[in-house]
């Protein structure tokens, strides 16, 4: 077998219950065994059972199957809590008898409470079955990544200002995470609102007054998580006389649960309550841009190179 031939790309996820059904055991593989309260556990069934299901396996095959195609190498995939596992997907690499591995977490911008635990999921699983197993740690400023979010940005929010028939603010969002992993030194935050301010700066239109930054889904538990909030960040505008807002996730790269009931349901619907419309630019999915930007992350590791940069200076984020 060639070096190419024994050569693969491993894309890691979070993972995803196919059925609302599944969601007790996603959730002991997310908490590692440690049992929530029933009301939390039926309060995520009730969330999946609303939006029908997660699309997030199928979408990841998806990706998977574009970048095979623009790599004309395989491409597996490995979740971190649902199936495929990581585990398996090694094991299949395994298999087939690949020996260099390019992981790449479908998460741009680094946490260790996210990026951290896919890594240490994959390292522990490679084991010597793999002599070159390379991690990505972050790709959240590569420059294909920030125009495919600023195609689907442009689209949309034109769109939804025509619809309005004004000028409607920006709001980048990424997941929260406990305030105390930045303060440890996490570059989580700082890449997330690098990530946004890059994409804002792509549309000459924007001002830094057309766009601001949240993080949605804070825990409840481990003390503090980053702010500041969506719903704070829609009472902040409203105050302001804004009647819309138009949302753009930049640290989620499809459509998922997060995506599909936290903003299109229930963010939408907590604007509705104070008088405002709420859109949303389209996820990344399958964008040719974003698988392109993808392949240009393997190919600069492989060819032992660093990725393509941007050469803009970054505004401050708001």
């Amino acid at each position: 077998m060639s070096a190419a031939a024994q050569t693969a790309v491993l894309l890691l996820a979070h993972g995803s219950p196919d059925r609302p059904e599944d969601v007790p055991e996603f959730l002991k593989n997310v908490t590692g065994g440690r049992p929530l309260p029933p009301a939390a556990v039926e309060e995520i069934q009730r969330r999946y059972a609303r939006i029908g299901r997660s699309p997030l396996t199928e979408i990841t095959v998806r990706q998977a199957a574009l970048l095979a195609r623009e790599l004309d190498l395989p491409v597996y995939v490995g979740m971190r809590n649902w199936e495929p596992f990581i585990a398996d997907a090694l094991e299949q690499m395994s298999a087939d008898g690949i020996q260099r591995v390019v992981a790449l977490c479908l998460a741009p911008q680094n946490s260790r409470t996210s990026v951290g635990l896919y890594r240490q999921a994959a390292m522990s699983e490679s084991g010597p079955r793999f002599p070159h197993f390379e991690f990505v740690e972050s790709w959240h400023d590569h420059p294909l990544l920030i125009r495919a979010f600023a195609e689907r940005l442009a689209s949309g929010w034109k769109h939804a200002c025509d619809e309005l028939g004004a000028r409607m603010p920006i709001l980048f969002t990424a997941h929260s995470v406990p305030s105390r992993t930045i303060l440890e030194g996490d570059p989580y935050e700082t890449q997330v609102r690098e990530t946004a301010a890059l994409v804002a700066m792509a549309l000459p239109a924007l001002t830094v007054d057309d766009w601001s930054f949240a993080f949605q889904n804070q825990g409840i538990s481990g003390g503090p998580w980053l702010g500041p909030t969506v719903e704070e960040n829609i009472l902040a505008l409203k105050k302001k006389g804004h009647r819309g807002v138009f949302l753009q996730p930049i640290g989620f790269v499809c459509d998922h649960v997060e995506v599909l009931y936290d903003i299109d349901v229930f963010f939408r619907q907590f604007a509705a309550r104070e008088g405002m419309l709420l859109w949303r630019a389209g996820s990344l999915n399958d964008s040719p841009v974003f698988i392109a930007a993808l392949a240009d992350v393997v190919r600069s590791r492989l060819g032992g190179e660093e990725p393509a940069k941007l050469l803009v200076q970054i505004a401050k984020p708001q």
